[in-house]
This record gives structure tokens, sequence and C-alpha cells, in this order.
């Protein structure tokens, strides 16, 4: 490579790089809101926290950026359905049931000495409080997408580790380790196969620098995470939640250091969204929630075509005035 390409090739490189962080936010979490059935989460980006809790830790900033997810934003910036939350898991876990969302073992945090001392419980249930106020949000928020849509896939996506013994160590045997691993333990597998299959297929098609991608199912993580049990408990009929764990391939997993182009070949591979899947099957999926999911007291189909819960405010993006149906 002569001089004044490699030197291009530099620029590429720190724009890259410049866009793989975004600027730093107090608050909890950004959300965006589009019209379309998709949804993408990064709720374990963040790597904020308030002063308070900061000084009582004693677990260092590298050892926490280790174990969060940074990039994950990068990842799902294009859908127009994202939820990107900015505080770190280390002060709230909204990926955990409310009674272990703050790591205060070190059994909850892979061995990890949290605190230098126990959190006072005042500073806990502040914490606790932003778990609280999340799940408000995201029920409101999907409350809304089923009501114009019928049903909504939601991509929980995550980065996770394989080189937990050390840098230089040999990393977790590939069969342990797939490339992306699909979460799917807390849905009706059955109910959904035909969206989690094709976006499987999808991925495992992409044309990834290195070859094909290694795409499996349950093997490194399961989907247990407190953010597709409770879609599912709460949008049982109409929500789809698909834990999508990409293995830090794209990024120096013990420095924090991405690698730009790995990072936006996997941003690519985001944008192999159920989307499409759901331009394919919407019909199928409407007419199934149609069919399946309850009518407690009335129900509402919208004249576009859309389904939803007498959740408040029915209305369709496009404007469409609904029509009503009798009560079942």
């Amino acid at each position: 490579m002569n001089a004044s390409a490699e030197a291009m090739d530099m620029n590429r490189v720190s724009e890259l790089l410049a866009d793989l962080t975004p600027p730093a936010t107090s608050a909890w979490w950004t959300q965006h809101r589009g019209d379309t059935p998709v949804v993408a989460t990064a709720i374990h980006d963040g790597h904020a926290t308030r002063a308070a809790v900061r000084r009582m830790f004693a677990i260092s900033e590298e050892e926490r950026l280790r174990e969060e997810d940074p990039f994950t934003e990068f990842l799902i910036r294009d859908f127009a359905n994202r939820i990107i939350v900015h505080r770190s898991r280390f002060e709230v876990d909204v990926n955990r049931p409310r009674g272990g969302a703050v790591y205060l073992r070190p059994e909850q945090a892979w061995g990890l000495q949290v605190w230098a001392e126990e959190p006072p419980q005042a500073v806990v249930d502040a914490s606790l409080s932003v778990h609280d106020e999340y799940y408000e949000m995201l029920a409101s928020f999907l409350a809304g997408i089923e009501r114009c849509h019928g049903c909504f896939v939601v991509l929980d996506v995550h980065s996770y580790n394989h080189r937990r013994a050390g840098p230089e160590a040999e990393p977790t045997l590939s069969t342990d380790a797939p490339d992306i691993n699909i979460g799917t333990i807390s849905m009706e597998r059955r109910k959904w196969a035909h969206v989690v299959d094709s976006f499987m297929a999808a991925l495992r098609s992409f044309d990834f620098p290195g070859g094909p991608l290694d795409v499996r199912e349950n093997i490194a993580f399961q989907g247990r995470g407190e953010q597709t049990r409770f879609i599912h408990e709460h949008f049982p009929d109409t929500g789809c939640a698909i834990a999508v764990e990409f293995k830090k391939v794209f990024m120096e997993e013990w420095t924090g250091e991405p690698r730009p182009r790995g990072a936006r070949s996997a941003q690519k591979i985001a944008r192999l969204d159920p989307a499409g899947t759901y331009r394919r099957f919407g019909g199928e999926v409407d007419e199934a929630c149609a069919r399946t999911h309850p009518t407690r007291g009335r129900s509402t189909r919208l004249a576009c075509g859309c389904v939803g819960r007498n959740r408040g405010r029915q209305s369709c993006p496009q404007g469409v005035r609904r029509r009503r149906t009798p009560p079942h």
C-alpha cells in the first residue's frame, strides 16, 4: 500500500472510531420511535454511573468496561425503533430481576469485588428506581407498537467475552462460543418459529470477513434475561423477544478497543433484522395475533389492518381512522 492510500485508510479508520461512540449523556436511557414492528435494544451499552455510586466502587473502570457491552449502541443505530440504556450495569442491571439488579456480592458479578464498602440502602433504592422506571417505559413503548402493528419483534442485542482466561490465553472453544448466539428460551418457540428461523438463516448467509458466521441457538446463553422474560410475560400473544449475543470479535475485550471494520460488519449484520422477515410473513403474523390474542372487553381493529388491545389511545401512524369491532 502506498503512502497516500495508507493515509486515506487511516483517515477512514479514525472516522469510524469517532462514529462508534455516542456523545456522553446524563440520561438514564434514550429511545427512538418509528413506524415499524421491529425494536432493537442495547441495554448493557452504558458505562455511566452517578457520583454517589462511583465513589463507592472497588471495581476499576477497565473491569467494568470488560463486562459491559460497548458499541452495541452502534450496532443498532440504524433501527427506527431503538432503546439504549446509558447507565452501567454495575450501577443497576435492567436485565436482571429487581431483587438482583444491584450486584451486592461477587458471585453476582463474575467473581468481581464491585464495592469498597457495602452501599447504603438509600443508594441501592435510588438505583432500583431506575430499574422500575425502565420497565414502566418499556411496557408503554411496546404497547404503542402493539397498538399500531398488532405484533412486534424485539432484538435484545448484547455482546459476550470469549477470552476470560486473559488476553493472551486461548479463547473459549468454538463449540461453546458461536459467533452469534440466539437466545429463545423464554418464548413460545413454535409460535415464532417462522421469524426466528428466517432471522438465523439470514445471519448465516451474511458475507462476514473471514467466512460464514457460526450462528446457533441457546448455546452460550439461552435468553434468560429479565427483559425477554418481561416481554413474553406481558405480551404473550403479540411480542417476540430474541436475545442476540455477538461474540466480541469486533473488539479487543481486554482493552475495550474496537476493531472498526469488524464493528461496521457487525452493524451490517444487525441490519438483517426481522423487518424483512416481517414483510414476508407479516400477514401471517397479524392473522395469528388476530386469532390467538385474548380480547378483554373491547378490541380494536384499525382500518389499516392493525390489531391491538384497548390500551388507551388507538391510532395508526398513517392517520387511518379506526373502526371498532364489538366485544366478544
